[in-house]
């Protein structure tokens, strides 16, 4: 089992060493994202939270979320939020690459 954990902690890493906001933006990932979820809703719980905390999704929004859609694919809400948090990674990454840049420019002159 400990194998298994590892494969699928491996699994997401990987979806996620994308740096490019249209490649997360993509619909198929959006599908590959919401099985994977969907999978681990029903095999392994433990690891969707810890994902979820390490990707740093908020929980409060998340339990708002299902709340309110009870109907609705559970995997594929959280898979938006997901992509939705590392889409607000990349481009605070943008932003503060593109500062230090700026500040490393005004300090040669």
């Amino acid at each position: 089992m400990e194998k298994n954990n590892n494969t699928q902690s491996i699994s997401i890493e990987k979806i996620f060493s994308l740096n490019s906001i249209t490649a997360l933006e993509s619909d198929s990932l959006l599908t590959n994202l919401s099985n994977y979820i969907n999978d681990l809703i029903l095999n392994n719980f433990e690891l969707l939270i810890q994902l979820l905390y390490r990707i740093d999704v908020s929980e409060s929004k998340l339990k708002k979320l299902l709340l309110e859609n009870q109907n609705e694919d559970a995997g594929k809400m959280i898979a938006n939020l997901i992509i939705e948090r590392q889409i607000q990674k990349i481009k605070s990454q943008t932003n503060q690459s593109n500062q230090n840049e700026d500040a490393c420019t005004e300090e040669r002159w």
